[in-house]
């Protein structure tokens, strides 16, 4: 890409990738069809519609219309091989509601992004307090509930997003009332109750801290639409900062960014809400503005690489905290290479602002770092390659066709394979 693009336009997001994964999940706990709109048409979740079928579902899934249909049979396979879990985290997803219908769920110790260890503690213990026997066995997760689930009051250590909605796939079929404390509030859980009671479940209290869940004897299949994905909805308003732009995000609730639009405002920007858009107006340079990641309500830390970005073409110093994964300032070192000032102590990154960065070959480790990077090859002189974009497919459905549309000079190739030296054998 070209560097010295200022985004400008109007572009849509469509559904939540981290919403609509747990959503084909929770369809596994109803038998028939369950109808999803506004899917978006990523990577992730072609995988999970084959994991689906693995254990199987009938998967249809519409492009076009941004639809997938999942048809649910009375016998399910319990088993998600390692071969597919491997490759997206979000798979342990269908570990509470294989234990709920099949009484037994075996899901290979899942893969994904580079961005630190996320450990199956809480999901395992919440599991264990509805009273399923857990254990690893040779790589997988074993979950085994031959009589059923049974409610109980769970308190996470931490309120982890993919444990909360575990725990919640699992309690909504089971025996009594389970009160699950301390639980995660992000937007994408609210999402998942709306379709758990849709489909006839009883749960209250999704957003809040505490959830309280009223088992039921089975669940029937609906129609659900997704939330608007706020993260790439942040992606493009981070565009618009980072570039001096200005740019319409259109299909997102600006609630669900309350606090990233807060602090791209602190930064200079102006932003104005409408009703399911927000737009972005960004100063001719940005200032400094300190972030540090937290659970919802609190700065996401899948937006944590813009906010480095934003920092590094910034007029100041500022300190970004990771409190949620370790491995995430993998960011910090390829921006490096574009000439940013960037200290990593720990779990926090010391950023002091130059007025350009300088275009390089850089390399993206996950889906989030990968798109930061590409915006900071928009406001880096001369040309900057972005290896590693493959990432991005699995959580945007056409990133360089939303930038160029915005205006950004971005384009995609595949990269060949090096070529062997003289008189080096092929192996």
């Amino acid at each position: 890409m070209l560097g010295g693009a200022r985004l400008a336009g109007e572009v849509a997001v469509v559904g939540a990738k981290n919403s609509a994964l747990k959503l084909m999940a929770a369809a596994l706990l109803a038998v028939g069809e369950t109808t999803l709109t506004n899917v978006p048409d990523i990577v992730d979740v072609t995988i999970m519609a084959e994991l689906l079928r693995r254990l199987g579902c009938t998967v249809q899934q519409d492009v076009a219309a941004g639809t997938v249909r999942l048809s649910v049979p009375e016998q399910l396979g319990h088993r998600a091989d390692y071969e597919l879990v491997r490759a997206m985290r979000a798979s342990i997803s269908v570990l509470g509601p294989l234990v709920a219908r099949c009484g037994l769920a075996d899901v290979a110790v899942p893969g994904g992004d580079a961005i630190g260890s996320r450990g199956l503690d809480l999901h395992a213990a919440g599991l264990t307090r509805l009273g399923a026997k857990v254990h690893i066995d040779h790589g997988y997760l074993v979950a085994q509930a031959p009589d059923g689930l049974v409610g109980a009051p769970i308190a996470l250590e931490f309120p982890s997003v993919g444990a909360t909605e575990n725990i919640l796939m699992a309690a909504v079929l089971a025996r009594g009332t389970t009160i699950l404390d301390n639980a995660a509030r992000e937007p994408e859980i609210v999402d998942l109750a709306q379709l758990l009671q849709a489909m006839g479940g009883h749960v209250e209290g999704a957003g809040t801290s505490t959830i309280v869940v009223t088992g039921v004897g089975e669940l029937h299949a609906v129609e659900h639409r997704v939330i608007g994905d706020r993260v790439a909805a942040g992606t493009y308003a981070f565009g618009a900062a980072i570039t001096g732009g200005d740019v319409l995000v259109r299909g997102v609730d600006p609630q669900h960014l309350r606090i990233v639009l807060d602090a791209l405002r602190e930064g200079g920007s102006q932003v104005r809400r409408q009703e399911g858009a927000v737009r972005v107006t960004g100063p001719a340079r940005p200032r400094a503005v300190d972030v540090a990641t937290l659970p919802f309500p609190g700065f996401p830390t899948g937006l944590q690489p813009f906010a480095l970005v934003l920092n590094s073409v910034a007029d100041g110093s500022a300190m970004v905290t990771e409190n949620m994964f370790e491995a995430r300032f993998h960011t910090a070192q390829e921006l490096a290479r574009l000439g940013a000032d960037v200290r990593v102590d720990g779990h926090h990154a010391l950023v002091r602002g130059r007025e350009r960065l300088s275009g390089a070959p850089v390399v993206g480790s996950d889906i989030r770092a990968a798109a930061a990077l590409v915006l900071a090859g928009l406001v880096a002189e001369g040309v900057t390659t972005v290896e590693g974009v493959a990432h991005v497919r699995r959580g945007y459905p056409d990133f360089a066709g939303d930038l160029r549309s915005l205006g950004a000079d971005v384009s995609t190739e595949v990269v060949p394979p090096v070529a062997l030296l003289p008189g080096r054998a092929q192996r």
